[in-house]
């Protein structure tokens, strides 16, 4: 992701990247997805390319543009090659890379499923082939109670046992925890973010996933770009489109970005299988989400079943490489524990010791009994 930026990447950054290098706010110029989509189309019927703006006969091809953007707007856009020079050598010194759709590197899954909608600039960090990789996409409220981020970590864990990527949106919460869950557990993960890319990657937490190549973190947005309502839910369909199928964790009823991400992906987009989540309390979100029809989680409890799930409707003429994955040796993952009180919150790890709950009627825990999976001789 270090090779030096085609005519065509330069082009692109130029007309639509805010550039925010030496800047505090993105340009008002910029080209909108739809007026850069009438460019692309026009430049397509003159069999020219988007690098060709950037050659000595620019002024005669602008003018042909008139009634696509005005040509004086896309001067001002094509001057900035300074800025977009500064720009490069920030990223570069925070090994950030700029991928766009003119790129055979270029993540195919979201050019496929997305088509004119993919983003035609994507930043990120880490190893840009784990966005080819599919995977389990888990979602949910930024304000999740201990006992779901428990339970979510689990899930990131299985995830990993059975070598499947886990695919979330980075951001605190349900995201983290499942992306924490299998990177712990030696897996990989994609943070798809909606901002502060560079803040991310300059962050203690993922340093050494990042480094070891089991971490990509990445974002159609500036890498200095601050957190927007509108770039978080367009965001969400790039986090279905990278995954083979997607567990809802936790969603308010009828609001919130996981709810219209979800709502999306059932009732328009249908990238990949929803599951939304069917043990403990599910709230009224979860099963709204349902008579869209959202999936109830099968709760696999071990990576040979994990794997089914990601894998619907196998061929059965083929050989499963099931039996390859369920027999290795994995940590035990521990039960979840009980739904916390407001004022005895109950955390990832519990000691040893157990008490009587003062509670006549106990919340069901969301794992009744622990995953399938064996643990090694000598370990712990």
């Amino acid at each position: 992701m270090s090779n030096p930026l085609s005519q065509d990447s330069q082009a692109i950054l130029l007309l639509t990247a805010p550039l925010m290098a030496g800047h505090t706010e993105p340009s008002a110029d910029l080209l909108t997805p739809g007026e850069y989509e009438r460019l692309v189309v026009s430049l397509h019927q003159m069999q020219r390319q988007l690098g060709d703006l950037l050659t000595a006969d620019v002024d005669e091809l602008i003018r042909q543009f008139r009634r696509v953007v005005d040509g004086e707007r896309l001067k001002r856009l094509l001057g900035r090659g300074f800025l977009l020079s500064q720009a490069v050598e920030r990223w570069q010194a925070r090994a950030i890379w700029v991928v766009t759709s003119t790129d055979v590197s270029y993540p195919q899954r979201l050019k496929e499923r997305l088509k004119e909608d993919a983003p035609a600039v994507l930043y990120g960090c880490g190893d840009a082939t784990i966005l080819e990789t599919g995977g389990l996409a888990v979602v949910g409220s930024h304000n999740a109670a201990p006992p779901l981020l428990t339970y979510t970590g689990h899930i990131g864990q299985l995830a990993a046992h059975a070598r499947r990527t886990i695919v979330s949106g980075g951001t605190h919460g349900i995201d983290q925890a499942a992306m924490q869950g299998a990177l712990e557990a030696g897996g990989k993960a994609v943070g798809m973010l909606a901002d502060s890319l560079e803040r991310a990657v300059l962050g203690r937490d993922y340093r050494s996933p990042l480094m070891e190549g089991r971490l990509v973190l990445a974002s159609p947005y500036d890498p200095m770009a601050g957190f927007n309502v509108g770039n978080a839910m367009q965001r969400d369909k790039l986090i279905y489109a990278l995954a083979d199928s997607t567990l809802v964790i936790s969603a308010d009823d009828q609001n919130g970005g996981t709810w219209t991400g979800a709502v999306e992906q059932l009732t328009r987009l249908r990238f990949v299988p929803v599951y939304v989540r069917s043990r403990g309390e599910l709230g009224q979100g979860l099963m709204e989400l349902q008579k869209f029809g959202a999936l109830p989680w099968p709760n696999p409890t071990s990576p040979a079943e994990l794997i089914r799930v990601l894998t619907p409707e196998p061929d059965a003429t083929v050989t499963s490489d099931n039996e390859n994955v369920a027999p290795v040796p994995v940590p035990e993952l521990i039960p979840e524990p009980p739904a916390a009180t407001e004022t005895n919150p109950v955390l990832a790890r519990q000691p040893s010791k157990s008490t009587k709950s003062t509670e006549s009627t106990a919340e069901p825990t969301l794992f009744d009994t622990a995953p399938d999976v064996t643990t090694p001789k000598g370990s712990r």
